[in-house]
């Protein structure tokens, strides 16, 4: 991952926004959320419930609390998502996830790891849009390979339940979200 060092990272409780954008530098998601602190896994974040995630033509308040994980490799991000959120986990395939001006941001890749609480299981979402998207936006092939690989070997850990894609280690980053108590993010 390229970026910041450690010592510009905002202080535990701050709030950022997480900038997402796609390969051709068009905006995509935007979420309000606090920064909560780095661990061996990365740098996590977190959003509480109805706070806002939008992008072009979408904008919703989140279903419940949820935690981001940013790993130093900056090729992913993976979302821990309380009830009653549909999915327990959500691994965006990124590239280039880093912090700039204080804030993390990143390009969303299109694929995605997804653990359902409804029965639909573990599986890699977005086949098509990624498809679709490597072509129109001309990814280079390294990077295809590179990704595909590593949404393969997110989904075998998410499956396995491997940290930090067991319960206890974003169970920990919740509580610290939840101990925030009511800081609220930028209007």
């Amino acid at each position: 991952m390229t970026g910041d060092s450690p010592a510009v990272r905002p202080e535990p409780g701050t709030r950022v926004t997480f900038r997402w954008r796609k390969w051709d530098g068009s905006p995509h998601w935007m979420h309000d959320c606090v920064y909560l602190g780095s661990d061996q896994w990365g740098d996590w974040f977190g959003q509480r419930a109805g706070w806002r995630s939008h992008r072009p033509g979408r904008d919703f308040p989140a279903e419940g609390d949820n935690v981001t994980l940013l790993p130093p490799s900056g090729d992913f991000t993976a979302t821990f998502n309380a009830e009653p959120a549909t999915y327990r986990v959500y691994i965006d395939i990124a590239w280039d996830v880093r912090w700039e001006a204080g804030e993390p941001t990143g390009i969303d890749m299109d694929l995605d790891v997804v653990d359902a609480r409804d029965g639909r299981g573990i599986w890699i979402d977005d086949r098509d849009e990624w498809d679709e998207h490597r072509v129109a936006y001309g990814y280079p092939l390294g990077i295809v390979e590179r990704l595909e690989t590593l949404a393969i070997d997110l989904e075998r850990k998410v499956i396995a339940h491997t940290a930090p894609f067991d319960a206890a280690t974003p169970a920990a980053w919740s509580a610290r979200l939840q101990a925030l108590g009511s800081v609220a993010p930028d209007a």
